[in-house]
């Protein structure tokens, strides 16, 4: 089992949320979070006032999926969020050694 973890921009969770209801995920945890990459933020006008924002607004959507099915989950987000431009996100992909539905007692893939 794998636990995959995608920043992306606000905008584009629904278009992640379709893409990955394509590829049989049933259920996702969605966060909302601030933060940064390589752009380091951005300068923005309010009331003629130039200031700088350290932090974006992004979205981070967690996922608990098979082995096997990893490639087609990390293809449909990197897909589905893409803009082109900088701030995009990144998805990132651990190694999880067990999952235990609360209300069955279903273990590992079956609690997935």
């Amino acid at each position: 089992m794998k636990f995959v973890m995608a920043v992306i921009k606000p905008h584009k969770l629904d278009a992640v949320r379709e893409a990955l209801g394509a590829t049989g995920v049933e259920g996702m945890t969605v966060s909302e979070v601030k933060g940064y990459g390589r752009q380091r933020g951005q300068t923005e006008i309010y009331r003629g006032a130039e200031y700088q924002v350290h932090f974006l607004p992004k979205v981070k959507v967690e996922i608990a999926v098979a082995d096997d099915k990893v490639a087609q989950v990390v293809e449909a987000i990197q897909t589905s969020a893409n803009t082109g431009k900088i701030g995009d996100g990144k998805v990132f992909v651990y190694n999880m050694d067990s999952a235990v539905r609360i209300r069955t007692g279903e273990q590992d893939n079956d609690a997935l």
